[in-house]
């Protein structure tokens, strides 16, 4: 009974993110119609030429983002959630996020100092991407190296925290002493973004975030063993050290990923997490990974869509909306409730 409950509620859910990926599309500053869009999509000519170059360059993209970004940072949380026992951790625990805004920071407010302007220049749409990823790693190879020096879990969790504050730290130094507009480019930038980016950025994206779900399915006895404790899972013949760093790894490489991509997107890595399992109600993780990346996809385009302010031609950040109108939803939720699960 139990499966076929699930069953349903991955079909719903399912054909629910189906339906916003077409409203999320069908939304902008230019109103098109829902037979062209379809139109559009398989292949066909609409009414105008126009809303082709719209729907294909600037709208699908879009939502592929949003459904790459959501499901992504949701799978991070769970793993990390995991891994610490901690229902208060995320995707960006380990300080990732931080090493590739840090990146940025170096790329944007350091230029003068660092010669950012010129790389800033020469590789134009990838700067930022190069920057926040090389960020990324420089931390991600700090955590693994202390992952390996220490043997309880929570020490690389605080080790994770200070390598953020150590980050956010150097960024307030480069802040002050760099110009308004620079002040304002990485402003900006943090605000995070799901749009911008071209077929060719979105295809290496889904290269590096299929290594990852890849990586993530391979280790789903590990996941559910950690739920119980590392000294039952050694009983289970499980490799802590070498499961832990694989999880360090995965978490690491989607987390750098997106926020490169993206910019750091909060909210959904913390909370999709804790909604799967109020949902699923299971601990299993061959149910909450599917379950986990589909409800972050959903979320994250729910997010966008409020995000474009029909009819209107702004576009809110998406770092506020996820917040805003997501952090009410989990409370609520977490209330009704009265218990939180890990």
């Amino acid at each position: 009974m139990k499966n076929k409950s699930y069953t349903k509620h991955f079909i719903l859910l399912s054909v629910l993110l189906m339906i916003l990926f077409f409203v999320n599309v069908s939304l902008g500053s230019v109103s098109i119609p829902l037979e062209d869009i379809f139109k559009i999509i398989t292949g066909n000519v609409p009414a105008k030429e126009s809303w082709a170059t719209i729907i294909l360059n600037f709208r699908l993209p879009k939502a592929i983002t949003a459904i790459l970004v959501g499901s992504g940072l949701s799978i991070c949380g769970l793993l990390m959630q995991t891994l610490f026992r901690n229902p208060l951790a995320g995707p960006f625990v380990l300080g990732i996020s931080s090493g590739a805004s840090l990146g940025v920071a170096i790329l944007i407010l350091g230029s003068s100092v660092f010669g950012g302007f010129l790389l800033t220049n020469s590789l134009s749409i990838w700067s930022l991407p190069i920057a926040a990823s090389l960020g990324a790693f420089l931390v991600l190879s700090a955590v693994i190296i202390a992952a390996n020096k220490v043997r309880n879990t929570m020490s690389i969790l605080i080790i994770g925290l200070m390598f953020g504050s150590l980050t956010s730290a150097v960024i307030s130094v480069l802040a002050y002493f760099s110009e308004a507009d620079q002040i304002q480019q990485y402003l900006f930038w943090s605000f995070g973004s799901l749009g911008n980016l071209s077929w060719n950025e979105i295809l290496v994206f889904s290269i590096i975030y299929s290594i990852g779900i890849l990586g993530t399915l391979s280790i789903i006895k590990p996941l559910n063993s950690f739920l119980l404790g590392e000294n039952y899972a050694k009983s289970l013949g499980i490799n802590i050290k070498k499961s832990r760093n694989i999880i360090l790894l995965i978490t690491s490489i989607l987390t750098g990923v997106i926020t490169a991509f993206s910019g750091p997107i909060a909210f959904v890595g913390l909370a999709v997490p804790h909604i799967a399992r109020m949902f699923f109600t299971t601990s299993n993780h061959k149910i909450l990974i599917p379950a986990v990346a589909i409800l972050g996809a959903i979320i994250l385009l729910i997010c966008d869509s409020i995000a474009q302010l029909p009819t209107s031609e702004f576009t809110l950040p998406i770092n506020a909306i996820t917040s805003l109108f997501g952090a009410p939803v989990v409370i609520w939720l977490l209330v009704r409730k009265k218990k939180i699960y890990v």
